[in-house]
């Protein structure tokens, strides 16, 4: 595991007790599903994560950005909350 990785997951999974790979988060991240089930790890992602890091892990995952900022979006709307993805 990188340590960007490293660093995104830990942000991501200790507040809420979860212990996702970076791959189970990168999908998350990229299923609009995501903001549907109002995943606590996929929010904490995109509001926590720094945007340098967002950035970084999306593209070290090789994620389709349109997808990324399609969830991101979503859960901005939701919350009611710009986050720096959300297009």
């Amino acid at each position: 595991m990188t340590s960007l990785a490293i660093q995104v997951l830990a942000r991501v999974n200790a507040p809420y007790g979860t212990n996702l790979s970076a791959h189970h988060l990168a999908a998350m991240i990229a299923d609009p599903r995501s903001a549907s089930v109002y995943s606590a790890p996929v929010f904490a992602f995109f509001s926590e994560v720094s945007p340098l890091l967002q950035k970084r892990f999306v593209k070290e995952m090789g994620l389709d950005e349109a997808k990324v900022r399609e969830v991101a979006s979503r859960f901005s709307e939701m919350s009611g909350h710009a986050l720096p993805l959300a297009s």
